[in-house]
């Protein structure tokens, strides 16, 4: 449902919404990643720099899951949007290998795979682009990552 709230001058549109999207975790599914969440949070008409982050911040998300979470195994990769006034939440989840010690593992240039040159920066991207990011894992189960940013 729509809502229109007028703040001075300002005209929010709020559009409480929520989409989820199973994929192959395949690394040009990324593209698709970045496209979806373009494509679901385009009526709140965010600013090109919000949509920067937002796409660079899944991008993250989405090819931690891919490399990290199966590696060379294939799985699922979960993405869920939800908007709810003007905050988009984004939740990337796996059922991949998951992750031992999360603390050590958000720590920048940290990196499981240093043989694969990894440069360990993808929470801190996440942190520096989102508003929260937290971090739910277990060993063998797999990881959920969740996201939040203010629109406007």
């Amino acid at each position: 449902m729509d809502a229109n709230n007028k703040i001075g001058e300002q005209t929010i549109i709020s559009a409480n919404n929520k989409i989820s999207l199973l994929m192959d975790s395949r690394s040009q599914n990324e593209s698709l990643a970045r496209t979806l969440v373009a494509a679901f949070i385009a009526p709140l008409d965010p600013s090109i720099d919000v949509m920067m982050d937002i796409k660079t911040a899944i991008s993250e998300a989405v090819t931690n899951a891919v490399i990290h979470g199966y590696g060379d195994k294939e799985g699922q990769i979960k993405i869920d949007l939800a908007i709810e006034d003007t905050e988009l939440k984004i939740i990337v989840s796996d059922t991949g290998v998951g992750i031992a010690d999360i603390e050590k593992a958000m720590e920048p240039l940290y990196t499981s795979l240093p043989e694969m040159e990894r440069a360990g920066m993808g929470f801190m991207v996440m942190e520096s682009f989102m508003d929260s990011v937290k971090v739910k894992s277990s060993p063998g189960k797999g990881t959920a990552v969740e996201m939040v940013k203010k629109i406007l």
